[in-house]
């Protein structure tokens, strides 16, 4: 893989619209356009995007992002696809059983088909080039500019600490340094990451003003809006790790059934997909559908007044038939766990290779290349 950071094409950087000047319609727009030309010219874009180990991944997962990152990689875009150790502390006061749960998340991307020869796999805590990045990404913004971003506040608000820790109040830094390393200029999110980008883009102009001297050191990154369904958990809650409501990509079938069956329904008979008022009902359609590659619609109709227990069977049937080669992929690499290391280190040793070469070019605009 080339190291050498991608030349980003102006397109995509200063001229792009945000999400604060032109609004969400604005947002999604471009990231139609970004389509578009991804479709054109997949090596002008490179990615980075990842996930905290914290648990192993699940069908929302699946479903909401890592189906996407396949694809992405599949067309021609350059992916890094962090395992952020570091930010497990920012809503916890301690990281456990990390070591496996890093080693997990790897088994689950080679499973759904991230390719290690294509896609970058490190860890945060492997790269120290990238987060020095934080001290003078730091000094590019206010302690104002933190306290009022609404994705840290809603995270404060769920945080399993004793108390707000500095790290969670710089989780956005901290991730503009995660894209920024690698001179991201496409970045996958749903719409409430849409503030931790729109900083990342922000200290990216500060940056380029203060020390670039007229060149432009980092791109603005865009970001590539997800379309990805809201997937319920079996208790009709959020689908989540931390709520045991969620099916991994690693259970077993019989255990999928068993979570199946006790999923949350209603009391009507005929089945019908209506999000708004049958929410759990609809997200079991939306489910089926995904696997099958069906509309929600089309599901329902021919459940017609079977009943949840239908629902149920064919949601069971679907899902196990679709994850069945994932989960057997699965099955093998974690036969073998030397070679899981091994495409950690290796992917470590790539990511290095670019942040030291970023930081290097910092140190440099900033006058401190000693």
């Amino acid at each position: 893989m080339n190291t050498t950071p991608q030349t980003v094409d102006p397109d995509t950087s200063a001229s792009s619209p945000s999400a604060d000047t032109l609004g969400m319609s604005a947002v999604q727009a471009r990231s139609a356009v970004l389509e578009e030309r991804i479709l054109k010219d997949p090596g002008q874009f490179r990615v980075l995007t990842g996930d905290r180990p914290t648990g192993r991944l699940h069908l929302g997962h699946y479903f909401g992002t890592l189906q996407n990152r396949v694809r992405l990689q599949d067309l021609g875009v350059e992916m890094f696809v962090i395992i952020a150790d570091y930010q497990v502390l920012t809503d916890r006061d301690v990281a456990d059983n990390l070591t496996t749960h890093v080693e997990e998340l790897v088994l689950d991307y080679l499973a759904i088909g991230v390719d290690p020869a294509r896609s970058t796999i490190f860890t945060h805590s492997a790269v120290p080039a990238l987060n020095q990045l934080l001290l003078p990404f730091l000094s590019l913004v206010s302690v104002a500019e933190l306290n009022r971003n609404p994705t840290v506040k809603d995270e404060i608000n769920h945080s399993r600490q004793s108390a707000v820790s500095g790290l969670m109040l710089t989780y956005p830094v901290h991730q503009a340094a995660d894209i920024l390393f690698c001179k991201g200029n496409l970045v996958p999110v749903g719409q409430d990451q849409l503030p931790h980008l729109e900083l990342t883009r922000t200290i990216a102009r500060r940056f380029n003003d203060r020390y670039g001297n007229g060149t432009a050191v980092f791109p603005q990154p865009d970001a590539l809006l997800s379309s990805a369904p809201l997937l319920l958990g079996t208790d009709g809650t959020k689908m989540s790790k931390s709520r045991r409501n969620a099916i991994t990509l690693a259970a077993d079938a019989d255990e999928t059934a068993r979570l199946l069956k006790r999923a949350k329904t209603d009391s009507e008979r005929h089945i019908t997909y209506d999000p708004a008022t049958r929410p759990d009902v609809s997200s079991l359609l939306l489910l089926a559908a995904l696997c099958l590659g069906r509309t929600p619609q089309q599901v329902a109709a021919d459940i017609g007044s079977a009943g949840a227990a239908a629902l149920k069977k064919t949601v069971t049937e679907a899902v196990n038939e679709y994850l069945a080669p994932i989960r057997a992929r699965r099955t093998e690499y974690a036969q073998d766990r030397a070679y899981l290391r091994q495409t950690l280190r290796e992917g470590n040793e790539r990511a290095r290779a670019v942040a030291d070469a970023t930081l290097a070019e910092v140190r440099a605009a900033m006058n401190s290349h000693y």
